[in-house]
């Protein structure tokens, strides 16, 4: 594809600002998305415009249906047509046993973690399907380790919405394989990220990461590095993979 146009939802900090940083080096049009930090997004932004990169960034609530919409319209007119994507938005909740949760919190992560994957790829993959003119394409779902491990005791509202995002990836992956897009997944966990400080405990890599085999945490640049090989042509024949970067967890 000439012209490569990604979107990375929630890409003002952690694996978002990464991805999009390192896509934009490789020659990407980038949609950066935010929902409240702009000075974070703006940031990111403008270090790639900075370097010569082609980029936008957007303010939406991307468990809105119709903010979702609103978005591709603007990468439309200000990118061209969306050739990749990458569901990256995710919100963590304070530490907690499930038996104290209360149904909106539950809620709030499943729609947001879920809802805005569904919404995202759904528009996406209107632009990209070769049966509806398009190009093909590829999207990559950010899940977490926490999909398999549970995360008992502290997020399980967090690790039920990623394991949806796990189920979703196999489905569509299937559903689009024929139309010319590849559907992937990464499954990071005890990554240097600020979400850790979101669920009341900013340290929280420094104490599990002395289980993991590799006996240390992750950065946010080595898990992009898989998303943007999996966004490649490089990966041309891998589609409903998982990828897991947990340090041998």
């Amino acid at each position: 594809m000439n012209n490569k146009v990604l979107l990375v939802t929630g890409s003002g900090r952690g694996i978002g600002a990464a991805t999009a940083l390192l896509a934009a080096k490789q020659g990407y049009s980038v949609c950066i998305n935010y929902l409240n930090d702009e000075k974070s997004a703006f940031s990111v932004r403008d270090e790639i415009l900075k370097q010569g990169g082609k980029c936008i960034a957007l303010q939406a609530d991307v468990s809105n249906e119709q903010q979702v919409k609103q978005v591709f319209d603007d990468i439309d007119t200000q990118l061209g047509v969306i050739t990749h994507l990458v569901n990256n938005v995710g919100i963590l909740k304070q530490k907690m046993p499930m038996i104290e949760m209360d149904g909106e919190r539950f809620q709030q992560v499943l729609l947001t973690n879920v809802m805005s994957h569904f919404y995202c790829s759904r528009e996406a993959i209107k632009r990209m399907s070769l049966s509806r003119g398009g190009a093909g394409g590829s999207i990559v779902n950010v899940s977490s380790g926490a999909s398999r491990s549970g995360s008992p005791f502290e997020y399980i509202d967090y690790a039920a919405s990623k394991g949806a995002v796990d189920t979703f990836t196999t489905g569509l992956s299937k559903e689009v394989a024929a139309d010319g897009i590849r559907v992937n997944c990464v499954r990071p966990g005890g990554i240097y990220t600020d979400i850790h400080a979101d669920g009341g405990e900013a340290l929280r890599v420094d104490r599990i990461a002395k289980n993991f085999p590799m006996k240390r945490g992750g950065r946010p640049e080595e898990v992009a590095n898989a998303i943007l090989w999996l966004l490649s042509d490089e990966a041309s024949f891998v589609t409903g993979s998982f990828t897991d970067l947990c340090g041998g967890v």
